[in-house]
């Protein structure tokens, strides 16, 4: 990644907040970071060159990743789709119900955000037990579309997300 010490000093903007949303899980908060004009602007920049080139869209996870693929997708010329969690769309194209690393969710892809064939980059903000990430990859396979790629800005490497990921290529701009 290019940026540096530039990106180290964004990537520093992100705060740890200890037993939330429960005792004995560490919250890594990008708000702080979000909120720094040139430290957001490292971390998109960034993220771009970790999607790389021959991508026709990017898959925003909710919600943290909407910030993150929608100021991308801008910056690169492209669409997003959003998954979102369960009962905020009209019309839904797939459902996935997974594990976190403190529970359990469900995510939801809507009708026609994605096209059979397309290449599409999955954006969020943090890997952690990749239960998240694998269900947006099943989302958009299920719909035809062609998963290129994870870019994160953290990856939790101690819950081995990654692993549940398989063969997908996954870029975080920082492993802890």
């Amino acid at each position: 990644m290019t940026g540096g010490n530039a990106l180290d000093r964004a990537l520093d903007l992100i705060t740890e907040i200890p037993d939330f949303p429960e005792p004995g899980v560490l919250f890594r908060d990008l708000t702080p970071l979000f909120g720094d004009p040139s430290g957001f602007a490292q971390v998109i920049d960034a993220l771009g060159e970790a999607v790389g080139d021959g991508v026709e869209r990017l898959a925003a996870v909710e919600a943290r990743g909407f910030v993150l693929a929608a100021a991308l997708g801008y910056a690169r010329g492209l669409g997003v789709a959003l998954v979102r969690k369960p009962g905020k769309l009209p019309n839904v194209a797939g459902r996935v119900d997974y594990d976190l690393e403190y529970g359990t969710a469900t995510l939801e892809l809507p009708i026609g955000s994605v096209r059979p064939g397309e290449r599409v980059a999955v954006v969020d903000d943090v890997l952690a037990t990749g239960g998240t990430v694998a269900a947006t990859t099943e989302l958009l396979r299920t719909a035809g579309a062609e998963v290129t790629g994870v870019a994160v800005v953290l990856e939790l490497t101690g819950l081995a997300g990654r692993a549940r990921l398989g063969a997908v290529p996954v870029h975080a701009l920082r492993s802890v």
